[in-house]
């Protein structure tokens, strides 16, 4: 993968925040960095802050969240297959007073073992972990998302 690769999946990714998920796009989550097996989102505080100083829980829970589909754009075959969440737990550790860098992965066996699932079954079932950073490196809140990927149109 090149360099404009993975800056074209990010900003696919970005594209779909913008048009299909306007609110998540109103509230600064972009995506970084989005390459097979790992995605990278961030979001700032200001603007996303609540009654004490801290970012808002539903903001790092939704830039947890949406890593389910960023990492999808770039991992799997999109003109196949689309991501959908079946659930998110999320641990609240530190407050977050700062920009957040969220990050998940998930490792080449994963993917395709979800892969070849998929093409068996039509859909899929993979859990994404990820962790919340602030910019002094401090992991805010950690997800665990159970996601589901299904073949378009079955």
């Amino acid at each position: 993968m090149t360099d404009s690769d993975e800056a074209s999946y990010a900003d696919l990714g970005n594209a779909g925040l913008e048009h299909l998920l306007p609110v998540v796009h109103g509230m600064g989550v972009r995506f970084t960095e989005s390459e097979p097996g790992r995605c990278v989102a961030v979001v700032p505080i200001e603007g996303n802050g609540n009654h004490f100083g801290a970012m808002y829980a539903g903001v790092l829970f939704t830039v947890g969240e949406v890593l389910g589909g960023g990492l999808a754009i770039s991992t799997f075959d999109s003109s196949a297959y689309y991501p959908l969440v079946k659930g998110l737990d999320i641990r609240f550790l530190k407050p977050a007073t700062t920009d957040i860098t969220a990050t998940a992965s998930i490792d080449p066996d994963t993917v395709a073992k979800v892969t070849a699932m998929a093409e068996e079954n039509g859909k899929a079932d993979f859990v994404l972990e990820a962790e919340l950073t602030d910019t002094n490196g401090v992991v805010v809140a950690r997800t665990v998302g159970d996601y589901q990927l299904r073949s378009i149109g079955r």
